[in-house]
């Protein structure tokens, strides 16, 4: 019979999707329960904040952020409803606090901005131009290309985080090397919505701290 065999080929072709979407080597397959988080109306924030260089390493290899001063923010987004949820990615911020009650709000960089900072910690290089321009881009840079490769697959890069699922994923902020100390920043998210009825959800914020001893 012919359906035996079409029902072996989905699934043949479901374990190859899985395996072609699988984390990074390395990366946490789902959210540890001790974490720093918000939860309410079944969705739950958690955020694991790397603060060590050598963990960065071990997480990074040579890209590591936080050697040029770069504080990499692990999120997770676990969705326990029936529905999809939107999640306004431009609108996230980190807010350090001060000793002297004072804040800053930082925005996320784009993984190229990361990229560009660990190939060139001295400083940008200057863009190697074309003889003949081809339309707008970003300039060409080989080492910044190299250290893409590694960051971009652990960035965050979805705004969609589906009924029953759970996504992650890295954020980048620069904080100068001063990275925050346990219970001086917070992770604010602002913008979720149902994606199909466009209801927004109370907004998320999130204190980062050291929860474990391996989450530093």
């Amino acid at each position: 019979m012919k359906l035996p065999l079409l029902i072996a080929g989905l699934l043949l072709a479901a374990s190859g999707l899985t395996a072609q979407n699988a984390p990074p080597a390395g990366s946490a397959a789902s959210a540890n329960a001790t974490l720093p988080q918000d939860k309410h109306e079944g969705i739950t924030v958690l955020v694991d904040a790397y603060t060590r260089v050598a963990r960065g390493k071990d997480k990074f290899g040579k890209a590591n952020p936080l050697a040029v001063g770069i504080f990499p923010v692990e999120v997770f987004l676990k969705n326990e409803t029936n529905l999809p949820v939107k999640l306004g990615m431009d609108t996230i911020q980190l807010e350090v606090r001060t000793a002297g009650g004072s804040h800053q709000d930082l925005d996320w960089l784009d993984p190229v901005q990361v990229a560009a900072a660990v190939a060139h910690p001295g400083g940008p290089s200057q863009p190697k131009m074309r003889r003949f321009p081809v339309g707008l881009g970003v300039p060409k840079d080989d080492k910044r290309d190299k250290m893409l490769e590694i960051l971009k697959p652990y960035a965050l890069d979805t705004d969609i985080i589906a009924p029953n699922s759970t996504v992650h994923g890295f954020l980048f902020f620069d904080v100068a090397g001063n990275v925050p100390a346990p219970g001086d920043s917070s992770l604010y998210l602002p913008d979720l919505t149902v994606a199909t009825s466009k209801q927004t959800l109370m907004f998320f914020e999130v204190t980062l701290g050291t929860p474990t001893a391996a989450a530093q």
